[in-house]
Formats: structure tokens, sequence, C-alpha cells
């Protein structure tokens, strides 16, 4: 676990050997989060269950975000991590088999740049 107030900075080589342990953790958390949305694809608006259904899936996305933190990555969005490098971050949306992306600090995801 990583101070908060002092981010950890990853070399490419870090960051790519954490991806494994990124990549399943976010992998298992879609496929709960996929289930959750069919059921609720199967609910009437006015059914009750819905709002426990509701709950649990906010409940993967949480966590999901805790388990990244914990790991000093950077969440920016839904199952969106930044590895921050010291100068800007590696990039990885899943499912990309690799980080093959980097963006400033300011830039954002829209401008992500290919890892040569």
């Amino acid at each position: 676990m990583t101070d908060a107030a002092t981010p950890r900075i990853f070399t490419l080589a870090e960051a790519e050997q954490l991806l494994g342990t990124v990549y399943a953790v976010t992998d298992e958390a879609v496929q709960e989060a996929e289930q959750i949305s069919e059921d609720l694809d199967r609910l009437s608006s006015q059914d009750p269950a819905r709002a426990a259904r509701l709950q649990a899936l906010e409940t993967v996305v949480h966590d999901w975000t805790a388990r990244m933190e914990a790991l000093g990555i950077v969440v920016k969005g839904l199952w969106l991590v930044d590895f921050d490098n010291g100068e800007g971050y590696y990039c990885w949306k899943y499912p990309e088999p690799a980080i093959r992306h980097y963006h400033g600090y300011d830039e954002g995801v829209a401008g992500r740049m290919k890892i040569v």
C-alpha cells in the first residue's frame, strides 16, 4: 500500500510486471459487473431486487478501485488505470494485453501516445 501523499513512481518494466495482477483483478471485476448488468436487464424498473443489484454493482467498482489504489496505481475511469512514471503516465485500459500507451499529466486518455 502506498501513501496517498507520495505517489508511487513506476518504471515501464515495473508497470509491466504488475500488469498481470492488474489484468486478473480487473478481469474478475469486469466479469462480475457484466453478470450483475445481465441480472439488471432481466429486472423491471419496479422490481425491489433492483436496488440490491445496483448496490452490488457499485461495490464491485468500489472494491476494484480500492485494490488498484492499494497497488499505487491511479484510477482514471472504469477499468482504466495509469502508472505514474514521474513525468506522466503509462496508461492501460482493460482488455488491452499490454501497456502500450503513455500520456503527460495534463493530456489524459485522449492524449495517449503509443510507446515505441
